[in-house]
């Protein structure tokens, strides 16, 4: 029951993300999102992190902010900071926080942007506020964390020294493929603009 909510506010979140991005693929424009993805965190996670911050079980919903979690991956860097900007401007949701670790990355050469918004879902019981996540990063980004993560999954957390070295030396390589492909951006979205174009007088043909 618990974690009902939640998971109403994680459905309903990928449908309004996932409309923004229809809403530039409607108008024929380039999209600063890539794909959403969303989910809510087992119980055994959140359990796990309330120990590790020392969160009392009647605090959880007030101090773990991620128990709700969505991601908005982007092709380029600057989609990322257009994506905030929309999320800035919404008024169905309030922004309470931004950690930006793109300008200033982790230690462990973790790169994201990430938004905590209170966000109201409407219960049987009535309106609910709850804490959500917002994570927008590149592909690039999200290829290094996801295997961050497994990998701090494979040793509890512990990532032996060597393969730290190789991780950030991976997620500083994944920073400047980004940083070069934004430099050949325009060229790419002519390109991909010619495609669609094209896709879509082959369809109306097939009509």
């Amino acid at each position: 029951m618990f974690l009902a909510p939640y998971n109403q506010a994680v459905d309903e979140l990928k449908v309004k993300l996932r409309g923004m991005r229809a809403q530039y693929e409607y108008g024929s424009m380039h999209s600063p999102i890539e794909f959403v993805t969303g989910r809510v965190k087992p119980i055994k996670s959140i359990l796990s992190k309330a120990k590790k911050k020392q969160t009392p079980h009647n605090h959880l919903e007030y101090e773990i902010q991620d128990i709700a979690g969505l991601r908005v991956v982007c092709q380029f860097v600057d989609d990322i900071y257009t994506v905030v900007d929309m999320l800035r401007r919404r008024k169905d949701f309030e922004i309470i926080e931004e950690k930006d670790y793109i300008t200033k990355k982790k230690d462990s050469g973790y790169r994201s942007f990430h938004v905590i918004i209170e966000y109201p879902v409407e219960t049987i019981h009535g309106e609910k506020m709850l804490l959500a996540e917002i994570q927008i990063r590149t592909l690039a980004m999200n290829f290094w964390a996801t295997n961050e993560h497994s990998l701090n999954y494979k040793y509890s957390g512990q990532i032996p020294i060597d393969v730290q070295s190789r991780l950030k030396r991976a997620s500083e390589a994944a920073f400047q493929l980004d940083e070069e492909m934004s430099k050949i951006r325009n060229e790419i979205q002519e390109a991909q603009a010619i495609f669609r174009h094209k896709h879509d007088d082959e369809t109306d043909d097939d009509s």
